[in-house]
């Protein structure tokens, strides 16, 4: 299938903004055979401009079209910027025959000048150039050893049409796409406060939720974990939001594979998690019980389907582009040099949108519901309620602890300092432990019976009594 009928079918699939500000791929390629036409009136074909135009460097190394002396004329293809507008031409150079120092025999109106670049009898460009210099002219004509020589400049109208349009629209999908950006934001700061609304804590759901401290409560031996906490779909968002960050749909961030994903690969991952949404019973009342939340959830996927459809917008039309820029160059032989700088290799090099719109997921909406990992004891990978901070500033959870006490273990894990034994009931971090309880009431509620559990076991192995055994009657 031609590229032309791929464009067009991709367009189609995303919404309607995006495909009216799409480059007009049909439409320049029409302009591309009508700049054919014009440089043929010329007596210009793309043979001829290939042996006229030659890309080359110069002496600072760049890039730029490179005169060439043939049938008495030369030639550059080059970009008038001085109007702000892409207005390509040709400036030529022609040696006509000084008319003082000829034999008198001028040519005939009527002659026919055979060019030997199109090699066949014709109106060639010298034919051209000859009957138009003196209407076209920018420079008085200066005498040359060879003859008259007459500075030319053609203006390209088809090829400035082309550029026109390919510019503004490269222009209208930035500002459209400047749009999209700003709308995105913002729905995604209302999706922040309507999940934050409805994934609330233990303290603004339970009204038997009391903080501890150690100034309130001096006697307090044990940390009662508050109960489950109702009308909140705190555990439901968490893991909602789990499951995004191990898909990776947008942006991989492994070592392997670390960086954007293609458009291919992101429809597929964002359709996995939607999947394993589903299996979990996260999209509808089993799990999420707030109606607002089924709503911000579908808002949420909302999101990552325009992500998907501007990443498809930007690769389509940056290939569209890059083609059209191609085939312009191929037909007409007529290439910008590289030194040019306007708005459309300004443009062309863009950065990307979408990680702009991932990035600020994981800014924005992502840190709305605190992360598991972020509080869990590295000794044992698990929440480190009742967290213990040492002298050092590394924070483990108290079972942890005090197992390296009994064990003599005096360095800490992370630093090596000796602030394991010294440490004591002062040094439980009180703010935390009631952050973890308002935020992680479940897996706190679950530590909590853990860590009792082990406690108890460990008492029963002092006492020479192995629990695993059950209990004998003598």
């Amino acid at each position: 299938m031609h590229f032309s009928k791929t464009y067009t079918q991709l367009l189609l699939d995303l919404p309607p903004q995006l495909r009216e500000n799409a480059v007009q791929y049909r439409q320049l390629k029409k302009l591309i055979n009508q700049i054919v036409l014009e440089l043929t009136s010329l007596g210009l074909s793309p043979d001829v401009l290939q042996e006229h135009l030659l890309q080359g460097s110069d002496e600072k190394g760049k890039g730029k079209q490179v005169e060439k002396l043939i049938d008495g004329y030369k030639v550059v293809y080059e970009v008038n910027e001085e109007s702000g507008h892409i207005e390509p031409r040709l400036r030529f150079w022609v040696t006509l025959p000084d008319p003082t120092t000829s034999d008198g025999h001028g040519t005939d109106e009527g002659d026919s000048i055979v060019s030997p670049a199109l090699g066949e009898p014709g109106p060639s460009l010298l034919w051209v150039l000859q009957r138009k210099t003196n209407q076209l002219a920018d420079l008085p004509p200066t005498k040359t050893r060879g003859g008259i020589s007459q500075e030319v400049v053609i203006p390209l109208v088809s090829d400035s049409a082309f550029f026109q349009l390919l510019s503004t629209a490269l222009k209208a999908m930035s500002d459209h796409l400047t749009t999209v950006q700003l709308e995105f934001s913002q729905a995604l700061h209302d999706l922040s406060r309507t999940i934050s609304d409805s994934a609330r804590p233990a303290s603004a759901t339970n009204s038997g939720f009391h903080p501890y401290s150690i100034l309130t409560h001096p006697g307090a031996i044990t940390i009662g974990a508050a109960g489950s906490a109702k009308k909140t779909d705190l555990n439901a968002w968490r893991e909602i939001f789990q499951l995004y960050v191990e898909v990776e749909v947008f942006e991989s961030v492994s070592e392997a594979s670390r960086g954007e994903r293609s458009v291919e690969e992101s429809e597929k991952r964002l359709k996995l998690f939607a999947e394993r949404v589903t299996q979990r019973g996260l999209g509808d009342e089993r799990q999420l019980k707030l109606k607002n939340s089924r709503e911000a959830l579908e808002s949420f996927l909302k999101l990552n389907m325009s992500i998907l459809h501007v990443k498809k917008f930007q690769s389509a039309n940056s290939e569209a582009t890059r083609k059209i820029l191609k085939k312009h160059a191929k037909r007409t032989a007529l290439q910008l040099p590289d030194t040019t700088d306007h708005d459309l290799i300004i443009q062309s090099k863009s950065v990307s949108l979408p990680r702009i719109l991932v990035q600020a997921i994981g800014e924005i909406l992502l840190p709305v519901i605190p992360p598991l990992d972020d509080y869990a004891c590295l000794i044992c990978t698990n929440i480190a309620f009742k967290p213990v901070r040492l002298g050092c500033g590394h924070l483990f959870c108290v079972r942890c602890l005090v197992k390296m006490q009994k064990r003599g273990q005096g360095d800490c894990p992370m630093c090596r300092a000796p602030t394991v034994l010294c440490a004591d009931r002062s040094n439980v971090d009180w703010a935390l432990l009631n952050f973890m309880q308002d935020w992680f009431p479940l897996e706190s509620k679950q530590k909590l019976k853990d860590n009792e559990k082990e406690a108890a076991r460990e008492e029963m192995l002092e006492l020479g009594i192995n629990p695993e055994q059950g209990c004998k009657i003598m």
